[in-house]
């Protein structure tokens, strides 16, 4: 699917909040709240830092954005993700009416939007979110990609072999 040249500048603010994560050690997972084409909320993974299971980069985004509105109603923002979400922040995005969901690369062991299931379309709950995924997916599973290979190095050095 081709997107238009503001949802890329948004998901590439989204990469860029995933790339903070990953210079903290984090999963890179980054996420951005826009509202009227104006990003009003931004977060990254921080779970190792804070020390916090609900520290994700939806979250924090989301807590960002309900300050800056004065609200904990977002029905007029979309989120970037670069990572489909869990089901936790698929909950979290309910929950606060964001009303669309884009997202990179899904997430084949915990993502909510699609891939293990699909929260965000349930027709079981009052609201339903608009989801759009690929948006820069190869940049999202790159650094993830590389993520993960950085951890499985430090676990199991190769004599200098990167695993991929």
């Amino acid at each position: 699917m081709i997107f238009s040249e503001d949802k890329y500048r948004f998901m590439y603010a989204a990469l860029q909040e995933a790339e903070k994560a990953f210079e903290d050690d984090e999963v890179p997972i980054g996420a951005v709240v826009v509202y009227q084409d104006k990003i009003i909320g931004r977060g990254y993974n921080q779970v190792e830092r804070l020390k916090d299971a609900t520290a994700h980069a939806e979250m924090i985004a989301i807590t960002s954005a309900s300050n800056y509105v004065g609200n904990w109603r977002l029905n007029e923002c979309s989120i970037y993700v670069t990572v489909e979400p869990c089901i936790m922040c698929t909950g979290a995005l309910l929950n606060s009416r964001i009303n669309e969901l884009y997202f990179g690369t899904y997430d084949t062991k915990f993502g909510a939007c699609g891939s293990v299931c699909n929260l965000a379309e349930e027709f079981k709950v009052n609201h339903k979110i608009k989801v759009y995924s690929g948006l820069m997916a190869s940049e999202s599973e790159k650094l993830l990609k590389s993520f993960f290979s950085k951890k499985r190095n430090k676990i199991f050095p190769m004599d200098g072999d990167n695993l991929v």
